[in-house]
């Protein structure tokens, strides 16, 4: 999302009660993620080492403390993944060429595009957190009316939004630069992502 949107969420974060450290641990559900490798299809590059992962159901959101949307933006900050927002997913193929992205679904229900058209459809619920690497296309095909995504980024990178295929030479070779995080953005420094990440191998 455009920095604009960062700064907003921001701000309603420094007024929200949050979670402290014993009362995230406790919502959160140690998952092993499904890994989705996507092809370069001539019009989303998608990212040639990194597969996009999927944990179900990784954050428990039945409590009636927290709001859902302030759980898993606490989580993500707690891990290092921060300039968070708050939102739908756009309705139109898009990637990031320069950073990674985690979507966590805080309400509702939807079905995301990944990987382009010749990618895969996933059936998200809130709870659901989908990391997608630097360069993977989504989009959002369809939700429930209170779809609620809360959307992070690692430390290194910049946020770009690339749409056009007059862009995909360069963005090729930004993806190609955008290094491993340090941190898994559900489970920490000890999380999933940095093994299936570390072994990838170039497709």
């Amino acid at each position: 999302m455009p920095v604009k949107d960062q700064i907003k969420n921001f701000a309603k974060k420094l007024v929200e009660d949050q979670p402290d450290a014993a009362a995230l641990r406790g919502l959160v559900r140690a998952r092993k993620p499904t890994a989705m490798h996507f092809r370069d299809d001539g019009i989303v590059p998608n990212n040639p080492r990194f597969p996009a992962l999927l944990y179900r159901g990784a954050v428990k959101l039945n409590g009636r403390r927290f709001p859902p949307e302030v759980v898993i933006d606490t989580l993500f900050d707690t891990n290092g993944w921060g300039r968070s927002w708050r939102d739908t997913v756009y309705d139109f193929v898009h990637y990031h060429s320069q950073v990674h992205e985690v979507m966590g679904v805080a309400r509702g229900t939807a079905r995301i595009e990944c990987g382009g058209i010749k990618g895969r459809i996933l059936n998200v619920k809130a709870g659901d957190v989908l990391v997608l690497p630097a360069g993977t296309g989504h989009r959002l095909i369809d939700s429930s009316r209170d779809f609620l995504v809360v959307g992070a980024y690692p430390q290194d990178g910049t946020y770009d939004e690339c749409t056009d295929t007059r862009q995909r030479p360069d963005a090729v070779k930004r993806i190609a630069k955008v290094r491993k995080p340090k941190t898994d953005p559900v489970l920490g420094s000890g999380g999933p992502l940095l093994e299936a990440w570390r072994t990838a191998q170039p497709r």
